[in-house]
C-alpha cells in the first residue's frame, strides 16, 4: 500500500511485492457515467471530449473531473491510459486444454521494462491471486500433455516456443486453498509485468467473471 500517486509512480518492485496499490475512496457518482452510455455489448473507448460533453449533475461532473485527472497523471509520467465502459469482454472460443481470455488467471508480458496500471471506478473488480498460490497451467502435467499432443512434437525449445506465441505460458491455475483478493474500487493499482530481467515475479491477476444484466465496468488500464 502506498499513500500518493507520487509514491505509487517511483517505487520499484523489490521482493516479496509484485503489485502497489494507492486505495482511494474517490467522491462523484460514477453511475451516471455509465448510465450516460447507455445499454451496450462489448467495450467503448471513452475520450475526454465525450465526457465533457455529457449533461451531468454536481456529483456526476465530479466523477469525470476525477476520470480527467487520472488520465493527465498517468500521460505526464509517459505513459499512454486508456479509460473503457466495459459491457462485456470476448470469451477465448479455444476448445483446448488452457483458457487464454482475461477471464483466466494470468500474467501480462513485455519485451522490455514495463508495468500495468489499472483503477475500476465502478462494476465489477479485477481479481488478483498470490503467486505462491497458484501453478502455470502449462506445468500441470496433465495440462502438457494435452499441450504436447496438440502441438504434435516433443517437449522441446519448439515446444516452449509454441507454448509462448500462444500465450499459454502466461496463464495459471489457483492451487487448493488459494484465496484471491479484490483488486477493490476506486483503487489505482501498479503491477508487475513478466519482462526479462524483472526482479520479482508477475503479478497474476484476472478480469471479473460477466454475466447478462451485470452492471457495466468503468475502468482505467494503461
Amino acid at each position: 500500500m502506498v499513500k500518493s500517486f507520487e509514491e505509487l509512480a517511483v517505487t520499484r518492485f523489490e521482493p516479496p511485492f509484485n503489485a502497489l496499490c494507492w486505495p482511494r475512496a474517490l467522491a462523484g457518482d460514477f453511475h451516471e457515467v455509465v448510465e450516460k452510455l447507455g445499454t451496450g455489448e462489448g467495450i467503448t473507448i471513452l475520450d475526454e471530449s465525450l465526457l465533457c460533453r455529457f449533461p451531468l449533475s454536481p456529483d456526476g461532473r465530479v466523477a469525470v473531473d476525477i476520470l480527467l485527472e487520472d488520465l493527465r497523471l498517468l500521460r505526464e509520467h509517459n505513459l499512454d491510459p486508456v479509460l473503457n465502459c466495459i459491457h462485456g469482454y470476448p470469451h477465448d472460443e479455444n476448445v483446448g486444454p488452457v483458457q487464454t481470455d482475461v477471464f483466466s488467471f494470468h500474467v501480462d508480458s513485455a519485451p522490455v521494462e514495463a508495468d500495468t496500471w489499472l483503477c475500476t471506478y465502478y462494476g465489477p473488480t479485477s481479481e488478483g491471486l498470490r503467486n505462491e498460490e497458484a501453478v502455470r497451467r502449462v506445468d500441470v502435467p496433465e495440462t502438457r500433455s494435452e499441450l504436447l499432443k496438440g502441438f504434435g512434437g516433443k517437449d522441446d525449445g519448439d515446444f516452449l516456443n509454441y507454448l509462448n506465441e500462444n500465450c499459454y505460458d502466461l496463464h495459471y491455475a489457483p492451487l487448493p486453498g488459494a484465496r484471491p483478493f479484490s483488486f477493490g474500487i476506486g483503487c489505482l493499482w501498479r503491477i508487475a509485468v513478466e519482462y526479462p530481467g524483472s526482479p520479482v515475479p508477475p503479478c497474476i491477476h484476472r478480469a471479473p467473471k460477466t454475466l447478462p444484466g451485470d452492471p457495466a465496468r468503468l475502468l482505467l488500464i494503461s
